[in-house]
């Protein structure tokens, strides 16, 4: 687990007029799981956006794979394509008549990338094998409209394993599920997370989730105010630094 993903030095990002992430530095080995954890308005999903190049930064570097991610967002469509994300929620419009197969599909190739090298048939199977991966594949004619909250993050797996990834970043990804649909969530995403040697990066509110899966947490209130293994990171004293005295972070008592 020596292989850096991602590395990112003192990463300063604004939105408007307004200091949202200050001086921020991490890394991320590739077959680990990071969780960023703070409190509502601590910069976490900003910090995400500014990382995938979705908002600008103000200062600081990002290395993905070892290549420079652009002022402009920009990285090498080679290494682009090896990073996968999931939002807390996945908008789309219900009328769209596309089925989860199709939508799965989608995520073989991306504008202007293209694989020669594997034809329609190979395609079609690549794309039955992840939906077969995630318990999915009695799915595949359903239309993307039907589907319950649980079944949507499953095709949404499905469609970061048409094709080899190195990162998947998740903001919140289960927010909106069932305790049920969560704890299987995230069963299938770290039984992933083994057989494809993802580096995982995400948020979360869920303390007790993180306790028990993750490898390593951000702590994060703007600035990163402490990091580590959960049990040195989600100290008292660490959480108290992140959260304030006055609050108290959210957890599952089912875990």
């Amino acid at each position: 687990m020596s292989d850096l993903v991602m590395t990112v030095n003192n990463l300063t990002v604004y939105r408007e007029h307004y200091l949202a992430v200050r001086d921020v530095s991490f890394s991320l080995e590739a077959g680990t799981d990071t969780a960023i954890v703070g409190p509502n308005g601590a910069g976490k999903s900003t910090l995400v956006q500014a990382l995938l190049g979705i908002l600008p930064r103000k200062a600081g570097e990002i290395f993905i794979l070892g290549q420079p991610l652009s002022r402009r967002g920009r990285l090498p469509s080679v290494v682009r394509e090896q990073i996968a994300y999931l939002p807390q929620n996945f908008l789309f419009d219900r009328r769209i008549p596309i089925t989860v197969e199709e939508l799965v599909e989608l995520g073989w190739e991306s504008p202007g990338i293209r694989l020669p090298w594997l034809g329609g048939r190979q395609r079609f199977q690549q794309v039955r094998q992840a939906l077969a991966r995630v318990d999915g594949a009695h799915l595949r004619s359903h239309s993307i409209s039907s589907l319950s909250g649980g079944e949507m993050k499953r095709v949404l797996l499905a469609y970061c394993l048409v094709r080899p990834r190195s990162l998947l970043i998740l903001d919140e990804a289960p927010a909106g599920l069932d305790i049920q649909s969560e704890s299987e969530f995230y069963q299938l995403l770290y039984q992933l997370k083994q057989e494809q040697g993802w580096a995982i990066l995400q948020v979360s509110h869920d303390l007790e989730m993180v306790r028990r899966h993750c490898d390593r947490v951000l702590c994060l209130n703007r600035t990163l105010r402490c990091e580590g293994i959960p049990e040195v990171a989600l100290s008292p004293e660490n959480l108290v630094a992140a959260y304030g005295s006055d609050r108290t972070p959210y957890h599952h008592s089912h875990y």
